[in-house]
This record gives structure tokens, sequence and C-alpha cells, in this order.
């Protein structure tokens, strides 16, 4: 007995002919899952940017403790401990000289006076040497060569001299000296120049990043503490003692709110581009 099936004509169409849109409930929970997601990857951002911070500032805190290590064992800080010392204990050869191992407590070179602050020669290039010889950095640093002129240092080898900073973006670590106290100084660098050792540098830290790291380490203030701002973009003599780019009149861009006074603040308005590299950060230790 054969059953006689009635088949609607919407059933005929196999692309279902009644197609429906999205309800209002569904468009909603769509949203709030791409507004999760969003929200998700900015804050995993964040995260991350802080984590690079706190990084860094224990890479600043990790060389001072190798310093002070290497100063008991050696008699000396690193770079400038004296000739006599660094080939008893194997160290790299140096004169012992102004500038070449002399001892005096400072990191310089033999370009002397307040030059010596940006330039890589001899004693900022000894220092990782030395560290790295001790086994007290991160990283093979062991190119440095004693010299009264040194050479040039293009930009596929600036890896081999400076240690890269852990908030990375191009940032490397250099040392030096000004005003008798000793520095780090966080830095773009691309390369050094023949016989001065001038180097090329860029100011790649944000005024926040410089701040978040100013303000766990000293006082939060560009201009006084042991942690400042600086700003000495392209190839220049006095890196540790510019001043950094000023923003006195609300104008966008630079590193530092205020006129070059102890007042000043750093630029973290997102207006006026606290989020733009405009910085160099100079670290002090002794």
């Amino acid at each position: 007995m054969n059953t006689l099936t009635t088949i609607r004509p919407e059933a005929m169409c196999p692309g279902d002919a009644r197609k429906h849109g999205f309800t209002l409930i569904e468009l909603s929970i769509v949203l709030v899952i791409i507004g999760l997601i969003v929200g998700g990857v900015l804050v995993g951002q964040d995260l991350i940017h802080a984590a690079e911070i706190r990084a860094t500032v224990g890479q600043i805190e990790k060389y001072n403790s190798s310093v002070n290590t290497f100063r008991t064992k050696y008699n000396g800080i690193p770079g400038d401990i004296s000739a006599a010392n660094a080939t008893a204990f194997g160290f790299i050869t140096r004169a012992g000289s102004a500038g070449r191992g002399d001892n005096n407590g400072l990191v310089d070179g033999v370009n002397a006076g307040a030059s010596t602050n940006i330039v890589f020669t001899q004693e900022s290039g000894f220092f990782w040497d030395d560290l790295t010889k001790a086994n007290l950095v991160d990283g093979q640093f062991t190119s440095a060569a004693d010299g009264a002129a040194v050479a040039a240092i293009a930009a596929a080898g600036v890896v081999t001299q400076f240690p890269a900073a852990r908030i990375a973006r191009g940032n490397m670590v250099h040392v030096g000296s000004t005003g008798g106290l000793n520095y780090y100084t966080i830095t773009g660098i691309t390369s050094t120049a023949a016989a001065t050792g001038a180097m090329t540098v860029t100011t790649n830290l944000t005024p926040t990043e410089l701040f978040n790291m100013d303000n766990k380490l000293d006082d939060g203030i560009p201009l006084t503490g042991i942690v400042q701002a600086r700003g000495a973009a392209g190839s220049s003599a006095t890196l540790l003692t510019d001043l950094p780019s000023l923003n006195a009149t609300a104008t966008v861009g630079a590193c530092d709110l205020g006129a070059g006074t102890a007042t000043d603040t750093y630029n973290r308005s997102l207006t006026l581009g606290g989020s733009t590299p405009a910085c160099i950060g100079r670290f002090r230790f002794n």
C-alpha cells in the first residue's frame, strides 16, 4: 500500500528560500566576543611591554652587581682596572696610561674631557670585555683592542661591542663618564667613527618607558637623581650632558615637559607624543 507524502513547497528549495538574518542578541554576542579578543590582544601587548621595562631595570641592577663583584675580586672596576692587574688576571692588555687602564675609578678614554662620555674608546670597550672574561655578563663581548686610535665599527659590528638593552627597539647599553661619575647609557647606536670613536646614536626610548624605569630605580623626575633623561640624537660629543628635547610650549614629540629645570616632568601625554621615542636614558653607577 502506497503512502502519499505531502511535500511542502519550501522544502523543495535546497537553499532554503526562507533566509533569516542575525538577531540583535546574536549580533551582541559576536560583538562582545570581538571586543574580548581585541581587549585581550591589547592587554597582552601591555603586559609584554611592562615585562620588557622590568627586564631592563633588572639588567641595570645586574650590571651594578657585576661591577661590585668585579671590583671586590680584581681591585678595580671593569675597563678601568690597572694594566698590571689586567695582565695578572688575564684580561685584555692595556697601556696603563690615561684612559687606557689607569685605575682612576672612571670608565673613560684617551680623548680626554667631557667628550669621553659618548665615544667608544679604550676603557668603554675594555669594560664589556673584562666582564665577559670574568663571566659576569650575559653575551660575549671580546672585540675590544687597546690603542690611541680606535677602528671604526660599522652597524653590523655594533652587536659585538655593546649589549642589547632588554627594552629592545635597537637600544644598546654604553658605558662612559662625565663630571667624575660613571654612567650606563641606553640609546640606539648605529656605528662608531674611526680614530675618535664618536658614536652615531638615536633617541630610542619613549618618555613613558624612561619614566617607568626612573620611577622604579629613582625619583621619576627626568633631570634629577641617578636616572636621568638625555637627548643627543646624531653624532654628538655630549651624550651624557645634553638636555633631552624640552616641551615648554606644549609641542609634540619632546622627552621632557618643562624648561630644563628640576621641576620638569616626563612627557607622558598621549596627545603630545609621550609614546614616541624621544629620550636617551643615563643611569649612574660608581
